[in-house]
């Protein structure tokens, strides 16, 4: 009977293990392809070499939503994002939200080692503008992220330059 008993255990144990390994819902290579982004860094400006902050990227949801933690080499400002993969229109998505109240919604894919967001259109002084970011996904372990502000296709402003170090 303890045998039996033994096996029974042991069986529930790897068909459980199984249907773990089965149910991931946010296992494709598409759903990890941010993970590079995964850490604990501290964020340089690439133009002058100066600290801009520190940022914690972790896992959550069983996977499948990547949490920003953003906090500036000035004091006073933070912000958070969540970034995930959208089946639904097979697109990385991000929601940005700061202690100021500011808010930016982006939205691409991951293309050649790059993660590629961008915003909707909006309208400043006249002109229709739209935020792109883009997370490099460099051979050292580094990340360059480069925020861009474009009118149509052309580069009118870069908001940030930064390199992120693993701490």
């Amino acid at each position: 009977m303890k045998k039996v008993l033994f096996l029974v255990c042991c069986a529930s144990f790897f068909l459980g293990s199984a249907q773990t390994d089965d149910s991931c819902n946010c296992c494709s290579e598409i759903q990890k392809a941010f993970d590079f982004w995964v850490g604990e860094w501290e964020v340089t400006n690439n133009t002058n070499g100066s600290i801009a902050g520190y940022n914690s990227i972790v896992k959550q949801e069983d996977g499948c939503v990547l949490r920003e933690n953003w906090t500036s080499a000035q004091p006073g400002y933070t912000g958070t994002s969540l970034n995930f993969y959208n089946k639904a229109n097979e697109e990385w998505e991000q929601l940005w939200v700061d202690n100021t109240g500011a808010a930016l919604k982006l939205r691409g894919k991951y293309v050649d080692s790059k993660m590629i967001l961008s915003s909707e259109e909006f309208q400043n002084d006249g002109k229709s503008l739209r935020n792109r970011i883009t997370w490099f996904n460099n051979e050292d372990g580094t990340v360059r992220q480069l925020w861009e502000v474009l009118e149509g296709e052309k580069v009118v402003s870069v908001a940030f330059d930064g390199i992120y170090k693993r701490k």
